[in-house]
């Protein structure tokens, strides 16, 4: 049996959108931890950042991640600072198969440049805030068993890419 596929990166960069799409080509079953967090906890991320606050966010992240990689057959998107997390990033180390979707942060800023729907980016200078995150989480996605650098990729590329090195294993 082969190990889940769980995909992380920087948020914006396309871990929901292309974890589905090779989720439905591979059969698998796709796992959103973000949406996930929302449905258990009947609000948006956002909203939980600014009732609960972002300590009860990522205990709510790693109590989702550790739960789904219980699971078989699966594509996991894991939010953008999850893999930050050392007991997540060890279990997802241990038992799946890991690739760090990797984006230039221009790209990543003109994605999110009208987006209400990230708590940590709800101040004026979104560049610089994605630049400070970037450099903070790097050091741990550089972790992850495979990397695709995205740039200059088109979507279906990337799926492909995903789907041959999942096909390693």
């Amino acid at each position: 049996m082969k190990k889940n596929l769980v995909l992380l990166g920087m948020m914006a960069v396309g871990k929901t959108t292309l974890g589905k799409i090779v989720a439905k080509i591979q059969g698998l079953e796709f796992i959103d931890i973000d949406t996930n967090i929302e449905k258990r906890n009947s609000m948006s991320i956002n909203e939980i950042f600014n009732k609960k606050g972002e300590k009860f966010f990522r205990t709510e992240e790693e109590k989702e991640v550790l739960n789904s990689l219980k699971k078989k057959n699966c594509v996991i998107a894991l939010g953008g600072g999850a893999f930050v997390n050392k007991i997540i990033r060890v279990n997802v180390l241990k038992d799946a198969i890991s690739v760090w979707l990797d984006v230039d942060i221009d790209i990543l800023n003109k994605r999110v440049k009208w987006s209400q729907k990230r708590p940590l980016l709800q101040e004026k200078n979104n560049k610089k805030i994605l630049e400070k995150l970037y450099e903070k989480r790097k050091e741990f996605y550089k972790q992850a068993n495979y990397k695709i650098a995205c740039n200059k990729l088109n979507k279906q590329d990337v799926i492909k890419k995903i789907i041959t090195l999942y096909a390693k294993q």
